[in-house]
């Protein structure tokens, strides 16, 4: 039952070049579309959206089982109706629940407790909250860190627009957003952890580890998907960037679970003690001097691995440098002939771009 609802009556010039690629661009993100009586309708999981065309303009409704996903439904549709009514910048305000949202739902700030190097270069903070509750779970694996613009003398944190957008009082200097593993949790405490690379060509976020201090404030965005599927046998393979993902996702599996883990660090000091019942065997790949994403260690040890050759369901999880990235892809879907539900490789970073 649909109990939250909202509304909002937008004027466009040419109505339906604008909705109906707005329309077809929601449904990628999964759902059902219908159009009866001129009506546009779009189903979701837990929420749905209406547009329909009247003389005083187009009338969008939506509604939702939760006001975090009204929310989330109202952002989806006023970014996209701003983005396909480019150059012009239609104003959108919306009615009804929501109206009092003073920050956006998904958005809490967290207090840094503890800093602690747990090799020479992997740095874990703790972080108290009081909803860490909302990122148990494989399904709410990630989250973004807000890093504070360096020439603001206090943090900025986002509220509510009327478009139900979120906003920034100095929209120039708002905060950079990288996203980060929850490498462990303990819900009964409030506490959060974060592992952080770091490195001397800092981005935003390692900078942020780097001059972390215990009682700042530090707003964070989430959680994420990019969760674990149900599989017999798993692959992993990532390097120091995607060490805190493959950790968390080896702690949360079954002892009966099967498989091969390949890890690549800088050399030996950067091995770390993983803790799991799962049957996975974990190899350390070390690059020994050679630069972060240089290396072929990763590609040719997951080209080196044989998959079971039983009824054994199979599952490959990758997270690396985007040239690595690639290549694994590649040989997921190509000489593995792996579907999209049998694989999730991912780009951590790109080698040359110093933004992390």
């Amino acid at each position: 039952m649909m109990t939250f609802s909202a509304q909002t009556r937008v004027a466009l010039s040419d109505p339906e070049a604008i909705i109906a690629p707005v329309c077809e661009h929601m449904l990628e993100h999964g759902g059902i579309a219908r159009t009866e009586d001129g009506v546009r309708t779009l189903e979701f999981s837990g929420a749905r959206a209406r547009f329909s065309l009247t003389n005083d303009g187009t009338l969008v409704d939506v509604e939702a089982d939760s006001l975090e996903s009204l929310y989330f439904v109202r952002v989806a549709v006023a970014s996209h109706i701003l983005e396909f009514a480019e150059p012009a910048s239609p104003t959108i305000v919306w009615h009804g629940d929501g109206d009092d949202l003073a920050r956006p739902p998904n958005f809490q700030i967290l207090r840094i407790t503890a800093v602690q190097d747990i090799t020479p270069h992997m740095r874990r903070i703790s972080f108290h909250g009081d909803n860490v509750a909302r990122f148990a779970g494989m399904s709410a694996l990630h989250l973004n860190l807000l890093c504070q613009h360096p020439d603001l003398a206090a943090p900025q944190w986002p509220t509510v627009g009327s478009n139900g957008l979120a906003q920034w009082g100095d929209p120039a200097r708002r905060p950079a957003f990288r996203k980060y593993t929850v490498r462990s949790l303990d819900v009964a405490a409030g506490r959060l952890d974060i592992d952080f690379v770091l490195h001397a060509d800092a981005g935003p976020g390692s900078a942020l580890a780097e001059t972390a201090r215990i009682g700042a404030e530090i707003g964070v965005i989430g959680p994420g998907g990019g969760g674990l599927v149900d599989a017999d046998w798993y692959l992993f393979a990532g390097d120091e960037t995607a060490l805190p993902a493959i950790a968390r996702m080896l702690e949360c599996l079954p002892a009966q679970t099967r498989g091969k883990a390949f890890i690549e660090v800088p050399d030996k000091s950067e091995v770390q003690q993983l803790k799991f019942q799962a049957g996975i065997e974990v190899t350390w790949l070390h690059r020994n001097g050679a630069a972060a994403g240089t290396t072929s260690l990763l590609i040719d040890a997951v080209r080196s691995t044989i998959l079971p050759d039983d009824e054994s369901s199979v599952y490959v999880w990758a997270g690396c440098e985007f040239a690595t990235f690639r290549q694994i892809r590649s040989y997921c879907r190509g000489e593995l002939g792996l579907n999209k539900e049998q694989h999730l490789v991912v780009s951590y970073w790109n080698r040359g771009n110093n933004s992390e």
